[in-house]
């Protein structure tokens, strides 16, 4: 039964009274407890050096203080994580992964998983990616927004994984790399972000916006893992682009291209885009253009050893192994060229194409490429953050960033393959392995 009129705005009126009274009740939260990090070496990456005998102290997850063992005060209480026996790094950051995808699927296994299974399989991936070093990623290609539900269940802490910003269906054309096209026509098969023309890219942008993305990613050439599509070929024109861009700066999200071939980069490149991803066939101008405009080259040159040598065992098509085999000494032949330009570099490693544990294997192929190895840390993880628009929260050991540290025993100055196996994990002040 319903209260009358009169009866219901007295109870509002109560209601609205109570309101102030217990926000003024409500006490601020104490600070948490404090835990102390020794770290033996610690790599400053905003100085690009290494410091000695240092001393981390965090507090609810943040870094608020960092400085020499003999002149930083060890709070009474504080817990104490003993590193000083190893080099510790900010957690790494990954540009570009797909966290929800299995590496080890067959081409038409993927048919019979659905969106609830494929976001389960995030979570199992998500947790792996965590305990191998890498505490930020983003993840650039979903279906049904099941990377965002991921996200939010790693952020309430259902399920343990790192910081993620997600991007949800890839947009692309009909029949191209973000379409679906392994089935016979009878099937009518459509890949959920495909839309053709200005109006409908803006509309789509605007269904992800709506359903939580942190960015847009869209395909503006062919792919490797696309069947029918030439790797090289412009997908998308300029005024597509243009529109796409626009519409998702207009609501703040980065925009991030899978571009393998020059002059679908170079039309991203003019429209604006944030970062391009893969550059495998980027051509000189496009270079010279990503240098001016500080657009960002997010370039997995580690997995093709993986793709060839598991592809078949799988059943990888003959056109996605032929594909791979075309670009892969391209793409790294471009990376050397963009690392002597002094072009932005990322660690975008396309995991799921891989296995995700490997991920940090990609920073020994990056130093192979032309980088030191200091720059090769920068890149994942100062850059890294920059690129993806939290370069004041992640990506450092300093005052007020998260506390998000990795460390290993083996200098990896002196050996990046140190790397490749980190030892201990800490993400927001929470040590995952150890």
């Amino acid at each position: 039964m319903s209260l009358n009129l009169p009866l219901r705005h007295a109870f509002l009126a109560c209601v609205a009274c109570a309101v102030p009274v217990a926000f003024a009740a409500a006490a601020p939260a104490a600070p948490g407890p404090v835990t102390v990090v020794k770290a033996g070496k610690l790599v400053d990456v905003a100085a690009g050096r290494v410091r000695n005998d240092q001393l981390i102290v965090i507090q609810d997850g943040k870094i608020v203080a960092v400085g020499p063992a003999g002149a930083t005060t060890v709070p009474a209480g504080a817990a104490v994580v003993d590193l000083s026996d190893k080099t510790v790094l900010p957690g790494l950051i990954d540009t570009h992964t797909h966290v929800t995808g299995d590496p080890t699927s067959p081409p038409y296994y993927g048919y019979g998983i659905s969106v609830p299974r494929e976001a389960l399989l995030g979570a199992r991936f998500a947790r792996e990616t965590l305990l191998s070093g890498v505490t930020t990623i983003r993840n650039v290609g979903a279906s049904g927004y099941a990377d965002v539900a991921l996200r939010d269940a790693i952020n309430a802490g259902d399920v343990v994984g790192p910081r993620m910003l997600a991007s949800g269906p890839a947009i692309g054309i009909t029949g191209g790399h973000c379409d679906g096209n392994l089935l016979a026509p009878e099937f009518a098969e459509r890949g959920e972000g495909v839309a053709d023309g200005p109006d409908a890219v803006r509309a789509m942008v605007r269904k992800n916006v709506k359903y939580g993305v942190d960015v847009i990613k869209y395909c503006g050439t062919g792919g490797v893992f696309s069947k029918g599509t030439r790797v090289g070929a412009q997908q998308y024109t300029p005024e597509e682009v243009a529109a796409l861009v626009d519409e998702a700066h207009m609501h703040g999200r980065k925009v991030a291209v899978h571009a393998h071939g020059a002059n679908g980069i170079k039309v991203a490149l003019q429209a604006g885009v944030d970062t391009i991803e893969h550059a495998s066939l980027i051509d000189q101008e496009g270079l010279d253009l990503a240098q001016k405009n500080g657009a960002y080259l997010s370039m997995d040159i580690f997995n093709t050893e993986y793709t060839q040598t598991e592809g078949p065992k799988r059943g990888e098509l003959e056109e996605f192994l032929r594909k791979d085999r075309e670009v892969a000494q391209a793409q790294r032949d471009n990376f050397r060229k963009a690392v002597q330009m002094g072009i932005k570099l990322t660690m975008g490693t396309d995991t799921g194409v891989h296995p995700h544990q490997d991920a940090p294997k990609q920073l020994a192929y990056m130093v192979q490429y032309g980088m030191t190895p200091m720059q090769a840390i920068q890149a994942a993880t100062k850059v890294g953050a920059e690129a993806l628009g939290i370069g004041a929260e992640v990506g450092q050991i300093a005052p007020g960033y998260s506390a998000d540290l990795v460390a290993v025993r083996s200098d990896p100055l002196a050996d990046i393959h140190a790397l490749d196996a980190i030892e201990f994990v800490m993400k927001q002040g929470t040590v995952y392995r150890q």
